[in-house]
């Protein structure tokens, strides 16, 4: 049996698990599973392995991506290596842990896309990243390699990022996408949303959001609400799927 699965606290819902389950089904792919593992520590981690025969792959998700690194053999250097947080894992036969990040592929691919479909060009934007964890690093890398500039929001001021209540007109004149890494506004917590200034945004603003569940979150509403361009995670949930599916197979 080859087994595949997803790490993360909680894990209260699935888009991996209900994907890789179909995938398996609908390509007659044999003796292959997906599971859940619940893991409110990344130092249980190596117990899960030594007593999960037959794991081949895993995902990685809220609140590991970087606190999993430890815990491998070694970095993919074109992609986790890079960005300094893994969202897939790969066993091989000898028991090395190699993490990977194709966060950074579902990104850039899927917002290369939508600014293709608005007949925006990358360079000409500059992007506010709400949120500082594993999938604004992999955002940020993205956002550095299409050459758009960015600054990072968080709810308290640092050297690295501006606080919330620090967004004026002038920033948001300056910083037309604005993207959300967070978890703020995920399933069941539906009604919350990141403290943007939301009547400050117009039609010029794109409006990017990681999560997918619900499909239209507080955050692309209020977007959208004051004529903002808007796109959730989905797509960008799939492009990584099928890439870590390849990563497992290499």
């Amino acid at each position: 049996m080859h087994r595949y699965g997803l790490i993360g606290y909680p894990l209260t819902h699935s888009f991996s698990q209900k994907y890789f389950t179909e995938k398996f089904e609908k390509e007659g792919i044999a003796d292959s599973r997906y599971d859940l593992f619940e893991l409110p520590d990344p130092t249980a981690f190596p117990d899960l392995i030594a007593s999960t025969p037959g794991l081949i792959g895993l995902n990685v998700t809220i609140p590991h991506k970087q606190a999993i690194v430890p815990f491998l053999d070694e970095l993919d250097p074109a992609s986790a290596g890079r960005i300094g947080a893994v969202n897939t894992i790969r066993i091989l036969p000898d028991g090395r842990k190699i993490g990977y990040n194709t966060d950074y592929y579902g990104f850039r691919l899927s917002l290369e896309a939508w600014l293709k479909s608005l007949d925006t060009m990358p360079e000409t934007l500059q992007a506010l990243v709400l949120g500082n964890g594993g999938a604004a690093k992999a955002v940020t890398t993205a956002l550095s390699d299409l050459q758009i500039r960015y600054r990072l929001i968080s709810r308290q001021q640092t050297a690295e990022a501006l606080a919330y209540e620090s967004i004026s007109p002038e920033i948001l004149d300056e910083y037309r996408l604005i993207i959300n890494t967070s978890p703020v506004g995920t399933y069941p917590n539906v009604e919350a949303s990141p403290a943007l200034p939301y009547g400050m945004l117009n039609h010029r603003h794109l409006l990017y959001d990681l999560v997918y569940n619900p499909a239209e979150t507080r955050f692309l509403q209020q977007g959208r609400a004051h004529g903002a361009a808007t796109h959730n995670g989905l797509p960008m949930l799939y492009l990584q799927a099928e890439k870590a599916w390849e990563i497992w197979n290499l």
